[in-house]
């Protein structure tokens, strides 16, 4: 499945937030990271960010997709996605 992740957590938080889903996903922009993962790693990640996060402070939106979407960038893009064949 396809997910896109996108937070907002306190500022003790977001670079351990930032640093565990950069081995996960690819890094868009800054709080939104994307990409393909299986079922198992999709429920690691979950898992982890509820553990990092204090859910009385913190937000974490996860998107999941059957597919990677179209996308369309206005202005500079941060971080290309590129495609790996």
């Amino acid at each position: 499945m396809y997910v896109v992740i996108v937070y907002d957590v306190s500022v003790e938080r977001v670079n351990k937030v930032k640093k565990f889903l950069r081995q996960h996903l690819h890094w868009v922009q800054n709080s939104v990271f994307e990409g393909e993962v299986t079922r198992a790693e999709f429920e690691r990640i979950k898992s982890t960010l509820r553990e990092i996060i204090d859910e009385d402070e913190d937000s974490v939106v996860i998107y999941r997709l059957r597919s990677r979407p179209m996308r369309e960038t206005l202005g500079i893009e941060k971080n290309p996605l590129e495609d790996i064949i």
